[in-house]
């Protein structure tokens, strides 16, 4: 899984084996660590809930978890579609929330894609 913060915008990116594990076991999570001690990580997640909207968001001092609606997930993940995307309250305004499906970058060796979604650009002329 990979993150992507500009601006007022969150953005995870997810590959094939990431749905599989999420679907599996309800949520996936990675952590980054800014040094040597214990506490100097943090996290980053997207879980499953029984939620009324489509996408929420959670966050405390050390995590945030992005949260999709079981049931949209589902459907998401099921069909050809990129994305879910969303809007919650912010501080300066509103924050976008974007979970997509990784691609697979049309430069780069297929090693790197390996677990990516099929890009539907490739085999276009720019």
């Amino acid at each position: 899984m990979k993150l992507r913060i500009k601006g007022e915008s969150l953005r995870l990116r997810v590959s094939r084996s990431d749905l599989e594990r999420l679907m599996q076991e309800g949520r996936i999570e990675e952590s980054i660590h800014f040094g040597l001690s214990s506490d100097a990580q943090w996290n980053y997640a997207l879980e499953l809930g029984a939620i009324e909207s489509v996408i929420a968001m959670r966050h405390a001092a050390n995590e945030v978890a992005v949260i999709l609606s079981k049931s949209e997930a589902k459907k998401w993940i099921e069909t050809d579609a990129v994305g879910i995307y969303g809007e919650v309250p912010g501080g300066a305004g509103s924050l976008e929330l974007i979970v997509e499906k990784d691609f697979a970058c049309l430069d780069r060796e297929d090693e790197a894609n390996t677990d990516a979604f099929p890009n539907p650009n490739a085999g276009r002329a720019c």
